[in-house]
């Protein structure tokens, strides 16, 4: 396979754009996947990515070669081979993992679930990458279907928040740029602001039935707006000396706090 070696080739500047630009990545709907485990989630769910970019050594080696044929099914037509020291240049991360995945951001899938209970996510201002991929990720192992974004959020497609999702974006549906008031006023079920000044406690009230979690900014929390939409308002219990939890741990324990109870509800036969 010839080897790209400068920067100045059409896909190595788009990559680079990519990996830079939320609003490039917006325009031309495409983002990157790094490393082989995202890439590994996105092929068994939604097929073959436009592009694979590996770097010579990755290529080199017998057993990469192997699976990426298995990859794409026999075909390396749309496998691209730069030199070693290019991809450490355009790598997103420190120590490079020689793989890299061009993606079409996906559509949003029909909501099959449309007749069953619903499990949602609204969140307001997130703005750190790491965070907000470490909620999309506890959202996804608890089954939530719906994650909405507010304007001010941190961009859910950059390679960033897609690694620290760990593949989990791709069993979600993701709205951005979403008016979480109006979302919260359509929404068939209970809506639960959280925030530390709240007087009810998650582990006091019932989540049974259509949920709709609310979290808001790192430092700032919720906006009294979102919290006036909400139909609860509720806090974490916390008999420690620690004033408040991250964002992402504190989404984890309502997410599994639900998935506990609709557990201990259906084995009792309430559901």
């Amino acid at each position: 396979m010839p080897v790209i070696t400068s920067r100045q080739h059409p896909l190595i500047k788009q990559l680079i754009k990519l990996e830079k630009s939320s609003q490039y990545r917006k325009k031309a709907n495409l983002t990157v996947l790094d490393g082989i485990h995202l890439i590994q989630i996105y092929s068994s769910v939604l097929g073959t990515p436009k592009h694979l970019v590996v770097s010579q050594s990755y290529i080199d080696d017998t057993a990469n070669k192997r699976f990426i044929s298995m990859l794409f099914g026999g075909a390396l037509a749309k496998v691209i081979v730069i030199s070693n020291a290019l991809f450490q240049e355009i790598s997103p991360v420190k120590t490079p993992t020689g793989i890299l995945a061009l993606i079409a951001i996906p559509d949003l899938a029909p909501d099959v679930n449309n007749k069953r209970e619903t499990f949602s996510v609204l969140l307001e201002a997130i703005q750190d990458p790491g965070n907000l991929g470490s909620i999309l990720r506890s959202a996804a192992a608890a089954n939530v279907r719906d994650i909405y974004l507010s304007p001010q959020c941190a961009d859910a497609w950059s390679p960033k928040t897609l690694r620290a999702a760990m593949g989990a974006h791709f069993f979600l549906r993701i709205h951005e740029n979403s008016d979480l008031q109006s979302i919260a006023a359509q929404f068939p079920g209970t809506v639960i602001a959280t925030s530390i000044q709240a007087s009810k406690n998650l582990f006091e009230i019932s989540l049974a039935g259509s949920i709709a979690f609310v979290f808001g900014n790192e430092g700032a929390g919720l906006s009294k707006e979102i919290i006036s939409a909400c139909d609860e308002n509720i806090a974490i219990h916390m008999p420690g000396n620690t004033e408040s939890l991250n964002a992402a741990a504190a989404a984890a324990i309502c997410f599994f706090e639900k998935v506990r109870q609709d557990s201990t509800n259906a084995a009792s036969g309430k559901i």
